[in-house]
């Protein structure tokens, strides 16, 4: 997607970095699986595929380089994994904060996009003078599909 690639590539001059193969395919990777939580291992995989060459260890540094510049979010989904979507900031088509289902049955984590907290922070702000920048909801429970097994 030549439109994400030269976007890809604005965010990384803009944030002060050398615009190279290896980060704009795995802001790529990431841009193109949404609602997918990929590890660090996966996103090399996918990366491999297109650019046999690149190795692990520039993942690794990559991801971490990317997750400090917020292009990328790291997500602890209590699986004991470390998981990698793309940020907010990179994101394209990012309008609402976005949150994770988490399946304690099977595992399964599914995103949705909702701005219901946003009268809670509006309300911290006036009350305590704390403005909040970003929040993460995690919530547990059990798919439809495991709710349907267990029924």
């Amino acid at each position: 997607m030549p439109e994400n690639q030269e976007r890809f590539k604005e965010l990384l001059k803009n944030n002060g970095l050398k615009v190279t193969t290896q980060r704009v395919a795995i802001l790529e990777v990431l841009q193109n699986r949404p609602g997918k939580h990929l590890t660090a291992e996966e996103i090399y995989e996918f990366v491999k595929e297109k650019y046999p060459e690149i190795g692990l260890a520039t993942v690794y540094r990559t991801i971490q380089l990317l997750s400090e510049l917020n292009l990328i979010d790291k997500l602890n989904l209590d699986d004991g994994y470390v998981r990698y979507e793309i940020g907010k900031m990179a994101d394209l088509n990012t309008k609402h904060h976005h949150h994770h289902l988490i399946c304690l049955d099977c595992g399964k984590v599914l995103s949705f996009e909702d701005d219901l907290l946003e009268t809670l922070e509006d309300r911290i702000k006036k009350s305590m003078g704390f403005e909040v920048v970003d929040h993460e909801v995690k919530l547990f429970g059990h798919c439809k599909e495991c709710s349907d097994k267990n029924n």
